[in-house]
């Protein structure tokens, strides 16, 4: 199951549920590619904190999403990643790659920083 939300005009907010794995890599990668494609928004943020395991499947998605999301010149970052999932984007080295912020309230307020300069 997945939600999506508009945290305000500038940004939709996509929030998972539980395994995101190669049996259910489908349906995800679905729901982001439409998530990016399908919004006007500039800026778009995963909220990982349901998330409670990813494979390697679903890392591929992000990364996907990430890079359509640079195609769009738009913004793709995730946030609230428990600290199983944390390790798995450490050990690949995509904590390196991508925007990952400790919770929303972080990401808007890394929004509100770059608004007011």
């Amino acid at each position: 199951m997945m939600g999506s939300q508009l945290i305000n005009l500038r940004v939709a907010v996509l929030e998972p549920t539980g395994y995101i794995t190669a049996a259910n890599i489908d349906d995800f990668q679905e729901k982001l590619t439409k998530f990016v494609s399908n919004n006007p928004n500039r800026d778009y943020l995963v909220d990982m904190h349901q998330v409670e395991f990813i494979d390697s499947a679903g890392l591929m998605a992000i990364v996907s999403a990430f890079r359509l999301a640079q195609r769009l010149n738009k913004r793709l970052s995730v946030c609230s990643l428990s600290p199983s999932v944390r390790i798995i984007f450490e050990l690949t080295q995509l904590d390196r790659a991508l925007e990952i912020y400790e919770s929303r309230q972080a990401y808007e307020a890394s929004l509100n920083t770059t608004i007011a300069a």
